[in-house]
């Protein structure tokens, strides 16, 4: 019996070390809590790699929750609200959560977003640009995707520093075949701006489609990603 017991007692140890240390993973995460997509930050920290979102979530904000823990419904006393129709919208690595943040578990380089806006007439943005060079970098529930650039006339320059930045293996003019399994960022001219969608699917996690337009701003994003920080798109660039 006392043999029995400490196999037991073992056991449970190797488990709770498991758990404590999120199954062995390593490195760091960010965490952002922002206001009105994204133009006011509340929150910016660094949390160990292993850790659900929401235990993410806890180690950088006051929080409350309901549904028995399943839902985020108060960031440092701000709360969700139906009267005003306004709530906490969660993304990793700018695509928008398919789940709750107690069931995503954050990989080393993850970036994870609470941002609390209306929903009132606003579309669904199933992924978004203020988290660039995500999601190239670290995908999507530790599943990363090929990358591939293409390119409009006399950009070519310009696309080539950009696929630095994503690691694309893939560079090319415009009409060149990309893989549908791909994440693809397109460089054309145009009115400078960088506007994300996805290029197939309806999931965080699929294939994502970036455009950036305007040579002088694709030189200014390939010198600096965090150009666009904590936007949604960047459709018309500013710099105010």
């Amino acid at each position: 019996m006392n043999g029995l017991r400490r196999s037991l007692c073992l056991i449970l140890l190797v488990a709770a070390g498991l758990a404590g240390c999120g199954q062995g993973e390593k490195g760091k995460a960010r965490v952002w809590v922002t206001r009105d997509r994204g133009a006011t930050t509340l929150e910016q920290k660094s949390v160990p790699a292993g850790l659900t979102a929401l235990q993410g979530l806890y180690r950088v904000a006051q929080v409350e929750t309901g549904y028995g823990g399943a839902f985020v419904t108060k960031i440092d006393g701000v709360a969700g609200s139906r009267l005003h129709q306004r709530d906490w919208f969660f993304f990793v690595n700018g695509y928008e959560a398919d789940r709750g943040a107690a069931s995503y578990r954050l990989r080393g380089g993850d970036l994870e977003w609470w941002d609390y806006r209306s929903w009132s007439g606003s579309e669904r943005a199933p992924v978004v640009v203020g988290a660039f060079p995500e999601p190239f970098l670290h995908g999507y529930d530790g599943k990363r995707r090929a990358a591939a650039v293409r390119f409009g006339p006399g950009l070519r320059a310009e696309a080539r520093a950009l696929a630095r930045v994503v690691r694309a293996r893939s560079l090319a003019p415009i009409g060149r075949p990309v893989a549908a399994a791909a994440n693809l960022l397109v460089v054309t001219a145009g009115r400078p701006g960088l506007v994300a969608g996805l290029r197939s699917g309806e999931k965080a996690g699929d294939p994502v489609r970036f455009v950036v337009s305007g040579r002088a701003f694709a030189r200014e994003l390939a010198r600096d990603p965090a150009l666009v920080r904590q936007r949604y798109q960047a459709a018309e660039w500013s710099s105010s």
